[in-house]
């Protein structure tokens, strides 16, 4: 086996189970444990662990939400895409449904408006009021509340009032991060947390929209588990660790 390669599966193992063991890793590799101390040395330099007495644990990157909604909208504008469509192929005539101030919620509602469905939409995204036509069938309902300009939409106590007087049969939420050794899925902000977590109470069906890159990835606040959506929506198939972990959770990926 390569360097590389016994990097790669040290990497591996850390995500499946947060914690690794110079001796472990040692056997496992038949090599001495001097040689694992110094793989662990070269990507503790490359930020990717944190060394511990005997071993390794995994570090995973907290989410601080610094970025504007409209520069997150630009960031990896063609993974997101690739989930906008999917999601907008799950949406058929007639639905009503409810989309969260999100990135990638912002590209699904462009091409919602573009096809000018015959839906009702809810969301608490105000930035999609101007891709909404003078002609479109499109029925929208907007939350209000105290605007946040860095989730992109309104959120707070006086959003989850309104979010309440609703009902919807589909939901397409985002999120800053998944923790597969929990389920735990969290965002950046306490107030967004809230708001998502009303958003959820109101819809039959559920679907998380997000990069792969969150599965490495946690936010500060926790509103959810991965056991409460009937599917994950992703731009692609996420490597064998975290397909391996998503196992456990019984969900449908698409």
């Amino acid at each position: 086996m390569f360097i590389e390669e016994r990097h790669k599966h040290i990497l591996d193992l850390l995500e499946r189970d947060g914690k690794i063991l110079v001796k472990d890793l040692s056997t496992q590799f038949e090599v001495s444990e001097s040689m694992i101390r110094k793989d662990l040395q070269v990507l503790e330099k490359n930020n990717l662990l944190q060394r511990t007495y005997g071993g390794a644990i995994n570090i995973k990157r907290t989410i601080v939400n610094g970025e504007s909604f409209f520069k997150r909208v630009e960031k990896n504008t063609d993974l997101k895409e690739i989930i906008a469509k999917k999601s907008y192929e799950l949406i058929k005539e007639g639905d009503t449904i409810f989309l969260d101030a999100s990135s990638i919620s912002y590209l699904l509602a462009k091409l919602i408006a573009q096809n000018n469905k015959n839906i009702t939409l809810i969301t608490n995204m105000v930035e999609i009021s101007s891709m909404i036509s003078l002609d479109s069938q499109i029925h929208v309902i907007f939350i209000g509340g105290d605007y946040n300009p860095l989730v992109g939409g309104n959120i707070g106590s006086h959003s989850i009032e309104q979010i309440k007087l609703y009902r919807c049969n589909k939901a397409f939420i985002g999120c800053s991060g998944i923790d597969l050794r929990d389920g735990s899925i969290s965002t950046s902000e306490s107030e967004d947390a809230g708001t998502k977590k009303a958003i959820m109470k109101i819809s039959k069906e559920l679907f998380l929209i997000t990069q792969n890159e969150r599965f490495n990835l946690d936010g500060i606040f926790n509103f959810s588990n991965i056991t409460d959506f009937h599917s994950i929506i992703t731009e692609t198939a996420p490597n064998n660790t975290v397909m391996t972990l998503l196992e456990q959770y019984d969900i449908n990926l698409i």
